[in-house]
């Protein structure tokens, strides 16, 4: 590898490591990741992209290596280095239930749940630690402070977070045990049978692992050995129908990541404006995001073994596709 030379225009070096004397040549995301365990290989790469890693004063670039006594530097993208989320103030979520223990939140379409590096101003995460301190030191990763579950960016909804470590295990545990009942509004196109259930397992896109796929739509010849497979039951029902387009009552138990989404396009029914599982489709409504809201969640309640049910209204911008349609729920 050829040493570049120092540049003197480049941004100030915020933090810098050398590659000890005798090592071997070494990939340059996983020294990056070694240097900071709290980013995933997806971020540190995404940060390589974006310039924020030099290497002996120049900037590093996919598949370059380091060296013995090579010098990394993080340059300029503080927010690197951050191993939790920040606390945003005037992010706007509103909140529809809330206890000594539990928390319920109405979590935008626009805004995430969370993301996976300090670079994350605008998420559902950053929303709890302004409001709820407290949450930094609840939950299974750091970046989910009390988060039971998720919901996708682009769907809105209930998100259901937990205020100490206690009630965060509680509440998975209904999770995993089928208990905790989720119910969802979703327009799709076309117009299945009045009723049904879909249960075909998931895996990750061989393809595209922004995706998921159900295992029945995946293609002869497509290697699936010994790839994780999680299983995944969806039931639906019909509430209204116009012209090309269904209204669907669904409900799902613990859920699997796009879920709902992968089981519909599966059946032939994409959710209106799904930009990921819908591109075969337009956007006519021009939503930017799948028409898929969480309106409603069931548990019991983790001290008192009270049935709490919490519902989220239908946002305005999805009420009004439906009067559109001249849909009434």
């Amino acid at each position: 590898m050829k040493r570049p030379t120092p540049d003197q225009e480049s941004p100030s070096p915020v933090k810098s490591w050398r590659l000890p004397p005798g090592q071997e040549a070494t990939r340059l995301d996983l020294f990056v990741r070694r240097c900071l365990p709290h980013l995933s290989l997806r971020e540190v790469r995404r940060a390589i992209e974006e310039k924020a890693f030099w290497i002996n004063g120049r900037p590093g670039k996919k598949g370059d290596r380091l060296f013995a006594g090579d010098l990394l530097s993080l340059r300029g993208a503080e927010h690197w280095l951050l191993t939790a989320p920040s606390a945003e103030a005037g992010l706007q979520a509103s909140i529809l239930y809330e206890d000594d223990l539990v928390l319920a939140v109405d979590k935008p379409a626009e805004m995430a749940v969370h993301g996976f590096s300090g670079r994350e101003k605008h998420s559902l995460a950053n929303f709890l630690l302004a409001i709820r301190p407290s949450l930094r030191t609840v939950g299974k990763s750091p970046w989910e402070p009390g988060l039971v579950h998720r919901l996708d960016q682009g769907t809105s909804g209930v998100v259901l977070v937990a205020k100490d470590q206690t009630t965060f295990e509680k509440l998975r545990f209904q999770f995993y045990r089928g208990l905790i009942k989720k119910r969802y509004r979703a327009l799709v196109w076309g117009t299945p049978k009045r009723e049904g259930v879909v249960a075909y397992p998931l895996i990750h896109d061989p393809k595209d692992r922004r995706k998921m796929k159900a295992l029945m739509v995946v293609k002869r010849g497509e290697k699936i050995d010994q790839v994780k497979t999680w299983k995944a039951s969806t039931r639906f029902r019909v509430i209204g129908y116009a012209e090309e387009f269904s209204v669907l009552d669904v409900t799902i138990e613990a859920g699997v990541t796009h879920q709902i989404r992968v089981h519909l396009q599966a059946l032939g029914y994409p959710l209106v404006g799904d930009p990921l599982y819908g591109k075969n489709q337009p956007d006519p409504f021009r939503l930017g995001h799948q028409f898929l809201h969480a309106y409603h969640i069931g548990f019991r309640h983790p001290e008192s073994g009270e049935e709490i049910t919490i519902e989220s209204p239908l946002p305005q911008e999805l009420k009004r596709i439906l009067e559109i349609l001249r849909i009434n729920l």
